[in-house]
């Protein structure tokens, strides 16, 4: 079995918190195989000190981080990577930032990635490549030589060939993607697109449903690997959770009543506004049920330097205002909107609390908050996932209430449904979806595409 060497923005290095899904999917990878993880250090350098490396091991691990400077780092990460591509590939063209400049610092970056990783590099090595702020990377990897497998996985949506062809310049940096072996995504519909714009603008045709010919004849395997869950852990941590006090104090303060749960970063991608919005029409349209829900958003502000994130803060902060000023009560207040960070294993106790998890992104890859919401429901009175037809998720989660979240009466009364639920119903629901997490979980997910990888 080939050496495997990881390649991602940022590394789960030894010692540090690991609770998301992926972290442990590549390590889990990493310590069967032995290898490599290659990624940027979180470190700001000084200009001279770009692409210096720093390296730990752990068993057969090596983790090899590299420094970059504010200026590096201004357009490859805050300007291409989440100002141009991030809204554009969830269908956001009315964010995208054309600014050229963070493009070449997009490039300049990726070359520095392939030039520090290139000698590393055994001939025999397989190399699995991952999202958006590196797509370029497999490419300039040959460029310098490198003739083994080469992967690359997105999480992110891929957008329909219209919005991917109005990025200036677009045919450079997606053709790229014609150098790897394998391109992996969440869903068959983002597989769809990808090849839809392969044929009609990046000069290729489709072979069959799993392989692209493109310009020169090499041929490229595409195909849909929707991420999964660590779901066995995220089930043990929520039964342990009764323990913890903040998941005590939470149960106490609602003196009774449901809770409905929400849990995103704050983003415009997750559709806060709308969820806040579609809880505001639940309790108009929905009277009978006045007083007997609470709805807690969790939002942990990210990019709180981005005039957009900004904004859409202050956005949140008035519509709650406005949504408990019209509807609350002096002992219940309909909407707790929290912008702290809590430990994973708190919020499966919080998830487990909740009658109701609020998902509906206007846009999501896959969405791990779906599946983690369901995997911490109690077997024997579980909760109701209302969750968005643009999540990846959805196309697993056959027992969710799914939802248009732009359709705020269909919001409302997807939560009026899920509140009042019979249990025989909400049982029959919860089974389906957690066989399908149990069979399809992170382990599966990277052994499945890994296998693909080394039979592409």
């Amino acid at each position: 079995m080939s050496r495997l060497v990881v390649v991602s923005n940022r590394v789960a290095l030894p010692g540090e918190s690991r609770a998301g899904g992926l972290a442990v999917g590549l390590l889990a990878a990493l310590k069967e195989r032995g290898g490599l993880w290659f990624g940027w250090s979180g470190k700001t350098a000084r200009g001279e000190d770009s692409g210096r490396l720093h390296e730990q091991v752990d068993g057969d691990i090596r983790f090899v981080t590299m420094d970059l400077t504010k200026h590096d780092l201004d357009g490859y990460y805050n300007g291409f990577s989440n100002r141009t591509l991030w809204p554009l590939l969830h269908f956001r063209l009315d964010l995208v930032d054309y600014d050229r400049a963070t493009r070449e610092g997009y490039r300049r970056v990726n070359a520095l990635f392939a030039e520090k990783l290139a000698p590393m590099l055994r001939e025999n090595d397989t190399v699995w490549i991952h999202d958006y702020h590196l797509i370029p990377l497999g490419s300039l990897l040959r460029e310098r030589g490198f003739g083994g497998k080469i992967g690359f996985f997105l999480h992110v949506p891929m957008p329909s060939a219209d919005l991917m062809q109005a990025l200036p310049d677009h045919v450079r940096l997606f053709s790229s993607m014609y150098a790897y072996d394998l391109v992996g995504f969440q869903t068959q519909r983002d597989v769809d697109r990808f090849q839809a714009y392969v044929r009609l603008f990046g000069g290729g045709r489709i072979v069959d449903p799993n392989t692209v010919e493109v310009p020169g004849g090499p041929r490229v395997r595409t195909a849909a690997f929707p991420i999964g869950i660590d779901t066995e852990l995220i089930e043990r941590q929520s039964r342990q959770s009764s323990s913890k006090i903040a998941v005590r104090d939470l149960r106490q303060s609602l003196r009774g009543r449901q809770l409905a749960i929400g849990v995103d970063r704050l983003d415009y991608s997750k559709g806060l506004p709308e969820r806040f919005l579609g809880f505001e029409r639940y309790l108009e349209r929905h009277p009978d049920q006045r007083g007997s829900l609470t709805y807690l958003q969790i939002a942990p502000v990210s990019r709180g330097d981005v005039n957009e994130y900004r904004h859409l803060r202050n956005q949140l902060e008035q519509i709650a205002g406005h949504i408990n000023g019209g509807h609350a009560e002096p002992d219940w207040t309909p909407l707790r909107y929290v912008n702290q960070n809590f430990a994973h294993s708190t919020l499966t106790g919080f998830y487990r609390s909740a009658s109701v998890g609020l998902v509906t992104p206007l846009r999501d890859g896959m969405n791990l908050v779906a599946k983690e919401y369901v995997a911490s429901q109690d077997p024997e009175n579980p909760g109701v996932l209302v969750l968005s037809l643009f999540a990846g998720a959805a196309d697993e989660l056959h027992g969710a209430l799914l939802v248009n979240p732009y359709d705020l009466d269909g919001v409302a009364d997807a939560i009026a449904t899920a509140a009042t639920m019979s249990l025989p119903k909400r049982i029959e629901r919860w089974r389906v979806m957690m066989e399908q997490l149990r069979r399809y979980d992170i382990s599966y997910w990277r052994r499945s595409y890994l296998q693909a990888l080394e039979e592409a």
